[in-house]
């Protein structure tokens, strides 16, 4: 199994794909993940896992360096 969203939860998907001759064709779909800087409680820069729809959301705080 592939990573995980640190912040959701959301990891890949599977699916089973049946033919007429009822062969089993097994699909997997993962999220979207981005390994970012984010900012946590004790405001040190950590690097996580992070979906593109957490990060649309705003559920991280990134660090920028200045």
């Amino acid at each position: 199994m592939g990573k995980k969203c640190e912040i959701c939860g959301k990891g890949d998907l599977k699916a089973a794909k049946l033919t007429f001759s009822h062969k089993q064709i097994v699909k997997r779909q993962s999220p979207n993940l981005q390994e970012i800087r984010v900012l946590d409680e004790n405001g040190h820069a950590v690097r996580k896992c992070v979906c593109t729809s957490c990060l649309r959301a705003g559920k991280v705080v990134y660090f920028i360096y200045m």
